[in-house]
Protein backbone atom coordinates (compact mmCIF):
# COMPACT_ATOMS: atom_id res chain seq x y z
CA UNK A 1 0.00 0.00 0.00
CA UNK A 2 1.31 3.44 -0.92
CA UNK A 3 0.43 6.62 0.95
CA UNK A 4 1.10 9.91 -0.79
CA UNK A 5 0.65 13.47 0.42
CA UNK A 6 0.22 16.39 -1.89
CA UNK A 7 -2.39 18.46 -3.70
CA UNK A 8 -5.20 16.62 -5.41
CA UNK A 9 -5.00 16.51 -9.18
CA UNK A 10 -7.24 18.16 -11.75
CA UNK A 11 -10.35 20.17 -11.00
CA UNK A 12 -10.75 18.78 -7.46
CA UNK A 13 -7.58 20.55 -6.32
CA UNK A 14 -8.60 23.88 -7.84
CA UNK A 15 -11.99 23.81 -6.11
CA UNK A 16 -10.69 22.71 -2.70
CA UNK A 17 -11.79 25.08 0.10
CA UNK A 18 -9.29 23.70 2.59
CA UNK A 19 -6.48 25.65 4.11
CA UNK A 20 -4.67 23.07 6.21
CA UNK A 21 -3.61 19.45 5.69
CA UNK A 22 -3.00 18.39 2.10
CA UNK A 23 -5.20 15.83 0.40
CA UNK A 24 -3.95 12.26 0.55
CA UNK A 25 -4.01 9.31 -1.82
CA UNK A 26 -3.79 5.60 -1.05
CA UNK A 27 -2.93 3.24 -3.91
CA UNK A 28 -3.00 -0.54 -4.01
CA UNK A 29 -3.14 -3.23 -6.66
CA UNK A 30 -6.20 -5.49 -6.51
CA UNK A 31 -5.36 -9.13 -5.77
CA UNK A 32 -7.37 -12.35 -6.27
CA UNK A 33 -8.39 -12.46 -2.60
CA UNK A 34 -9.98 -8.99 -3.04
CA UNK A 35 -12.46 -10.26 -5.63
CA UNK A 36 -15.28 -12.73 -6.22
CA UNK A 37 -15.04 -15.81 -8.47
CA UNK A 38 -15.80 -13.68 -11.54
CA UNK A 39 -12.85 -11.37 -10.85
CA UNK A 40 -14.89 -8.36 -9.69
CA UNK A 41 -13.46 -6.65 -6.61
CA UNK A 42 -15.73 -6.86 -3.55
CA UNK A 43 -17.47 -3.62 -2.66
CA UNK A 44 -16.38 -4.17 0.94
CA UNK A 45 -12.72 -4.08 -0.12
CA UNK A 46 -13.24 -0.67 -1.72
CA UNK A 47 -15.25 0.59 1.28
CA UNK A 48 -12.42 -0.47 3.61
CA UNK A 49 -9.86 1.49 1.54
CA UNK A 50 -12.19 4.51 1.47
CA UNK A 51 -12.50 4.44 5.26
CA UNK A 52 -8.75 4.06 5.76
CA UNK A 53 -8.09 7.19 3.70
CA UNK A 54 -10.81 9.10 5.56
CA UNK A 55 -9.50 8.03 8.96
CA UNK A 56 -5.94 9.08 8.12
CA UNK A 57 -6.74 12.57 6.86
CA UNK A 58 -9.34 13.36 9.55
CA UNK A 59 -7.13 12.11 12.40
CA UNK A 60 -4.19 14.07 10.98
CA UNK A 61 -6.32 17.23 10.75
CA UNK A 62 -7.75 16.89 14.26
CA UNK A 63 -4.19 16.61 15.63
CA UNK A 64 -2.84 19.51 13.56
CA UNK A 65 -2.96 21.91 16.51
CA UNK A 66 -1.42 21.67 19.96
CA UNK A 67 -3.60 20.08 22.61
CA UNK A 68 -5.06 16.73 23.56
CA UNK A 69 -4.30 13.92 21.09
CA UNK A 70 -7.17 12.05 19.44
CA UNK A 71 -8.22 9.44 16.88
CA UNK A 72 -11.01 10.18 14.40
CA UNK A 73 -13.85 7.63 14.60
CA UNK A 74 -16.24 6.98 11.71
CA UNK A 75 -19.80 8.08 12.47
CA UNK A 76 -21.54 7.88 9.09
CA UNK A 77 -21.00 7.13 5.42
CA UNK A 78 -23.35 8.88 3.02
CA UNK A 79 -24.85 7.01 0.10
CA UNK A 80 -22.13 5.84 -2.28
CA UNK A 81 -22.57 4.47 -5.79
CA UNK A 82 -20.24 1.93 -7.36
CA UNK A 83 -20.03 3.54 -10.78
CA UNK A 84 -17.92 0.85 -12.42
CA UNK A 85 -16.66 -2.59 -11.31
CA UNK A 86 -12.97 -2.91 -10.47
CA UNK A 87 -11.07 -6.04 -11.50
CA UNK A 88 -8.12 -8.12 -10.34
CA UNK A 89 -4.82 -6.58 -11.48
CA UNK A 90 -6.09 -3.01 -11.59
CA UNK A 91 -4.69 -0.38 -9.23
CA UNK A 92 -7.11 1.45 -6.95
CA UNK A 93 -6.24 5.10 -6.26
CA UNK A 94 -8.23 6.42 -3.28
CA UNK A 95 -8.05 10.22 -2.85
CA UNK A 96 -9.45 11.97 0.23
CA UNK A 97 -9.85 15.60 1.30
CA UNK A 98 -11.64 17.44 4.09
CA UNK A 99 -14.55 19.52 2.81
CA UNK A 100 -16.29 20.69 5.99
CA UNK A 101 -15.76 20.85 9.75
CA UNK A 102 -18.26 21.54 12.52
CA UNK A 103 -17.33 21.94 16.17
CA UNK A 104 -17.13 18.18 16.75
CA UNK A 105 -17.14 16.51 13.32
CA UNK A 106 -15.22 16.32 10.05
CA UNK A 107 -16.62 15.74 6.57
CA UNK A 108 -14.28 13.87 4.21
CA UNK A 109 -14.98 13.42 0.51
CA UNK A 110 -13.30 10.48 -1.21
CA UNK A 111 -12.85 9.62 -4.90
CA UNK A 112 -11.77 6.19 -6.10
CA UNK A 113 -10.15 5.73 -9.49
CA UNK A 114 -9.07 2.45 -11.07
CA UNK A 115 -6.03 2.22 -13.33
CA UNK A 116 -5.20 -0.48 -15.84
CA UNK A 117 -1.42 -0.49 -15.51
CA UNK A 118 -1.04 -2.35 -18.82
CA UNK A 119 -2.85 0.24 -20.93
CA UNK A 120 -2.77 3.29 -18.64
CA UNK A 121 -6.55 3.66 -18.89
CA UNK A 122 -8.24 5.19 -15.82
CA UNK A 123 -11.86 5.54 -14.74
CA UNK A 124 -13.73 6.78 -11.65
CA UNK A 125 -15.34 3.88 -9.79
CA UNK A 126 -16.59 5.44 -6.54
CA UNK A 127 -17.38 8.70 -4.81
CA UNK A 128 -18.15 8.79 -1.10
CA UNK A 129 -18.70 11.22 1.76
CA UNK A 130 -17.78 10.22 5.32
CA UNK A 131 -18.24 11.89 8.70
CA UNK A 132 -15.79 11.47 11.59
CA UNK A 133 -15.68 12.59 15.22
CA UNK A 134 -12.39 13.02 17.17
CA UNK A 135 -12.19 10.88 20.33
CA UNK A 136 -9.60 11.61 23.00
CA UNK A 137 -6.81 9.04 23.38
CA UNK A 138 -7.06 9.49 27.15
CA UNK A 139 -10.85 9.16 27.38
CA UNK A 140 -12.71 7.41 24.57
CA UNK A 141 -16.02 8.92 25.66
CA UNK A 142 -14.70 12.47 25.28
CA UNK A 143 -15.30 14.14 21.91
CA UNK A 144 -12.77 16.87 21.20
CA UNK A 145 -13.19 20.06 19.20
CA UNK A 146 -12.16 20.07 15.54
CA UNK A 147 -9.78 22.70 14.15
CA UNK A 148 -11.76 24.81 11.63
CA UNK A 149 -10.89 24.98 7.95
CA UNK A 150 -10.87 28.07 5.75
CA UNK A 151 -13.23 28.32 2.77
CA UNK A 152 -12.49 30.15 -0.46
CA UNK A 153 -16.14 31.26 -0.67
CA UNK A 154 -18.93 31.74 1.87
CA UNK A 155 -21.28 29.66 -0.29
CA UNK A 156 -19.05 26.60 0.16
CA UNK A 157 -19.25 26.91 3.93
CA UNK A 158 -23.05 27.32 3.83
CA UNK A 159 -23.43 24.28 1.58
CA UNK A 160 -21.26 22.25 3.95
CA UNK A 161 -23.34 23.33 6.92
CA UNK A 162 -26.50 22.21 5.09
CA UNK A 163 -24.99 18.76 4.49
CA UNK A 164 -23.97 18.56 8.15
CA UNK A 165 -27.47 19.37 9.43
CA UNK A 166 -29.09 16.87 7.03
CA UNK A 167 -26.87 13.95 8.02
CA UNK A 168 -27.26 14.76 11.71
CA UNK A 169 -31.06 14.57 11.41
CA UNK A 170 -30.98 11.36 9.36
CA UNK A 171 -28.69 9.65 11.87
CA UNK A 172 -31.18 10.34 14.66
CA UNK A 173 -34.13 9.10 12.59
CA UNK A 174 -32.31 5.89 11.64
CA UNK A 175 -31.36 5.09 15.21
CA UNK A 176 -35.00 5.35 16.33
CA UNK A 177 -36.15 2.57 13.95
CA UNK A 178 -33.37 0.11 14.71
CA UNK A 179 -35.25 -2.47 16.77
CA UNK A 180 -35.71 -5.27 14.24
CA UNK A 181 -34.06 -8.67 14.56
CA UNK A 182 -33.72 -11.48 12.03
CA UNK A 183 -35.25 -14.80 13.09
CA UNK A 184 -34.48 -18.15 11.40
CA UNK A 185 -37.13 -19.61 9.12
CA UNK A 186 -37.80 -23.36 8.93
CA UNK A 187 -37.92 -24.78 5.37
CA UNK A 188 -38.29 -21.43 3.57
CA UNK A 189 -39.55 -21.30 0.00
CA UNK A 190 -37.24 -20.01 -2.79
CA UNK A 191 -37.23 -16.25 -3.39
CA UNK A 192 -38.74 -15.50 0.02
CA UNK A 193 -37.03 -13.26 2.57
CA UNK A 194 -36.29 -16.22 4.81
CA UNK A 195 -34.70 -18.22 2.00
CA UNK A 196 -31.79 -15.82 1.41
CA UNK A 197 -31.37 -14.15 4.79
CA UNK A 198 -27.89 -14.70 6.24
CA UNK A 199 -25.81 -13.98 9.32
CA UNK A 200 -22.11 -13.97 10.14
CA UNK A 201 -20.63 -14.12 13.64
CA UNK A 202 -17.22 -12.53 14.22
CA UNK A 203 -15.04 -12.21 17.32
CA UNK A 204 -13.41 -8.77 17.36
CA UNK A 205 -9.64 -9.13 17.66
CA UNK A 206 -6.77 -6.66 18.00
CA UNK A 207 -6.15 -6.50 14.23
CA UNK A 208 -9.73 -5.25 13.75
CA UNK A 209 -9.30 -2.29 16.08
CA UNK A 210 -8.00 1.26 16.38
CA UNK A 211 -5.60 2.51 19.04
CA UNK A 212 -8.64 2.93 21.28
CA UNK A 213 -9.43 -0.77 21.08
CA UNK A 214 -12.61 -0.25 19.03
CA UNK A 215 -13.40 -1.72 15.62
CA UNK A 216 -12.30 0.17 12.50
CA UNK A 217 -15.31 1.34 10.49
CA UNK A 218 -13.77 -0.12 7.35
CA UNK A 219 -13.56 -3.61 8.91
CA UNK A 220 -17.24 -3.46 9.82
CA UNK A 221 -18.27 -2.28 6.34
CA UNK A 222 -16.27 -5.07 4.68
CA UNK A 223 -18.08 -7.68 6.79
CA UNK A 224 -21.45 -6.06 6.04
CA UNK A 225 -20.78 -6.17 2.30
CA UNK A 226 -19.79 -9.84 2.59
CA UNK A 227 -23.09 -10.74 4.25
CA UNK A 228 -25.12 -8.63 1.81
CA UNK A 229 -23.35 -10.35 -1.08
CA UNK A 230 -24.27 -13.78 0.30
CA UNK A 231 -27.92 -12.73 0.56
CA UNK A 232 -27.93 -11.45 -3.03
CA UNK A 233 -26.18 -14.56 -4.38
CA UNK A 234 -28.58 -16.88 -2.56
CA UNK A 235 -31.54 -15.03 -4.01
CA UNK A 236 -30.54 -15.00 -7.69
CA UNK A 237 -27.76 -17.67 -7.86
CA UNK A 238 -25.64 -15.66 -10.32
CA UNK A 239 -22.58 -13.42 -10.21
CA UNK A 240 -23.50 -10.33 -8.21
CA UNK A 241 -21.76 -6.99 -7.61
CA UNK A 242 -22.37 -4.09 -5.24
CA UNK A 243 -24.17 -1.27 -7.06
CA UNK A 244 -24.57 1.20 -4.18
CA UNK A 245 -24.72 1.53 -0.42
CA UNK A 246 -27.27 3.73 1.27
CA UNK A 247 -26.13 5.76 4.26
CA UNK A 248 -24.22 3.63 6.79
CA UNK A 249 -24.85 4.82 10.34
CA UNK A 250 -22.49 3.91 13.17
CA UNK A 251 -24.70 4.17 16.25
CA UNK A 252 -22.39 2.77 18.92
CA UNK A 253 -18.71 1.82 19.20
CA UNK A 254 -17.75 -1.88 19.16
CA UNK A 255 -15.07 -2.87 21.67
CA UNK A 256 -12.26 -5.38 21.21
CA UNK A 257 -13.31 -8.79 22.52
CA UNK A 258 -16.96 -8.31 21.55
CA UNK A 259 -18.82 -10.86 19.48
CA UNK A 260 -20.61 -9.18 16.59
CA UNK A 261 -23.44 -10.63 14.51
CA UNK A 262 -23.80 -9.19 11.02
CA UNK A 263 -27.28 -9.96 9.66
CA UNK A 264 -28.73 -9.35 6.21
CA UNK A 265 -32.14 -9.78 4.60
CA UNK A 266 -33.71 -8.90 1.29
CA UNK A 267 -36.14 -6.00 1.48
CA UNK A 268 -36.92 -5.06 -2.13
CA UNK A 269 -36.30 -6.15 -5.71
CA UNK A 270 -36.77 -4.21 -8.93
CA UNK A 271 -36.34 -5.73 -12.37
CA UNK A 272 -32.53 -5.51 -12.19
CA UNK A 273 -31.56 -4.71 -8.61
CA UNK A 274 -31.87 -6.03 -5.06
CA UNK A 275 -31.92 -4.04 -1.82
CA UNK A 276 -30.55 -5.79 1.27
CA UNK A 277 -30.84 -4.47 4.80
CA UNK A 278 -27.76 -5.18 6.90
CA UNK A 279 -27.23 -4.47 10.57
CA UNK A 280 -24.56 -5.26 13.12
CA UNK A 281 -25.35 -6.27 16.69
CA UNK A 282 -22.60 -6.33 19.31
CA UNK A 283 -22.43 -8.60 22.35
CA UNK A 284 -19.81 -7.39 24.86
CA UNK A 285 -18.53 -10.91 25.55
CA UNK A 286 -16.13 -9.89 28.35
CA UNK A 287 -18.36 -7.21 29.88
CA UNK A 288 -21.42 -8.76 31.51
CA UNK A 289 -22.68 -5.36 32.65
CA UNK A 290 -23.56 -4.32 29.08
CA UNK A 291 -26.33 -5.94 27.06
CA UNK A 292 -26.38 -6.73 23.33
CA UNK A 293 -26.91 -3.59 21.25
CA UNK A 294 -27.37 -2.40 17.65
CA UNK A 295 -24.09 -0.87 16.47
CA UNK A 296 -24.40 -0.26 12.71
CA UNK A 297 -27.11 -0.32 10.02
CA UNK A 298 -27.32 0.24 6.27
CA UNK A 299 -28.97 -0.78 2.99
CA UNK A 300 -26.89 -2.34 0.20
CA UNK A 301 -28.02 -2.56 -3.43
CA UNK A 302 -26.74 -5.33 -5.71
CA UNK A 303 -27.16 -6.19 -9.37
CA UNK A 304 -26.98 -9.57 -11.06
CA UNK A 305 -24.52 -10.00 -13.94
CA UNK A 306 -24.06 -12.55 -16.71
CA UNK A 307 -20.68 -14.17 -17.47
CA UNK A 308 -20.16 -11.36 -20.00
CA UNK A 309 -20.79 -8.74 -17.30
CA UNK A 310 -24.23 -7.70 -18.55
CA UNK A 311 -27.16 -6.99 -16.17
CA UNK A 312 -29.57 -9.89 -15.71
CA UNK A 313 -33.21 -9.80 -14.57
CA UNK A 314 -33.59 -10.32 -10.81
CA UNK A 315 -36.18 -12.85 -9.51
CA UNK A 316 -39.05 -11.05 -7.83
CA UNK A 317 -38.95 -11.16 -4.03
CA UNK A 318 -41.87 -13.08 -2.50
CA UNK A 319 -43.12 -11.20 0.58
CA UNK A 320 -45.28 -13.10 3.05
CA UNK A 321 -45.78 -11.15 6.28
CA UNK A 322 -47.10 -7.66 6.89
CA UNK A 323 -43.66 -6.51 8.06
CA UNK A 324 -42.08 -7.84 4.86
CA UNK A 325 -44.70 -6.03 2.77
CA UNK A 326 -44.03 -2.81 4.69
CA UNK A 327 -40.27 -3.12 4.22
CA UNK A 328 -40.79 -3.87 0.51
CA UNK A 329 -42.82 -0.67 0.05
CA UNK A 330 -40.23 1.35 1.97
CA UNK A 331 -37.50 -0.10 -0.25
CA UNK A 332 -39.55 0.69 -3.33
CA UNK A 333 -39.80 4.28 -2.13
CA UNK A 334 -36.02 4.54 -1.74
CA UNK A 335 -35.55 2.97 -5.18
CA UNK A 336 -37.93 5.41 -6.88
CA UNK A 337 -36.41 8.36 -5.05
CA UNK A 338 -32.90 7.40 -6.19
CA UNK A 339 -34.13 6.81 -9.74
CA UNK A 340 -35.74 10.25 -9.82
CA UNK A 341 -32.52 11.90 -8.59
CA UNK A 342 -30.48 10.20 -11.30
CA UNK A 343 -32.93 11.27 -13.99
CA UNK A 344 -32.81 14.84 -12.68
CA UNK A 345 -29.01 14.80 -12.85
CA UNK A 346 -28.86 13.44 -16.41
CA UNK A 347 -31.74 15.48 -17.85
CA UNK A 348 -29.82 18.77 -18.20
CA UNK A 349 -27.06 16.90 -20.06
CA UNK A 350 -29.51 15.44 -22.60
CA UNK A 351 -31.05 18.84 -23.21
CA UNK A 352 -27.73 20.46 -24.12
Amino acid sequence: MQLARGPASGEAAAASPISGPAAIQISRIMRPDDANIAGNVHGGTILKMIEEAGAIISTRHCNSQSGERCVAALARVERTDFLSPMCIGEVAHVSAEITYTSKHSVEVQVHVESENILTGAKRVTNKATLWYVPLSLNNVNKVLEVPPIQFAEKAQEEEGRRRYEEQKLERLETKERNGDVIMPVINPEPYTVGYSQSSLIHLVGPSDCTMHGFVHGGVTMKLMDEVAGIVAARHCKTNIVTASVDAINFHEKIKKGSVITISGRMTFTSNKSMEIEVFVDADPFVDESQERYRAVSAFFTYVSLSKEGRPLPVPQLVVETEDEKRRFEEGKGRYLQTKAKRQAQTQPLTQQ
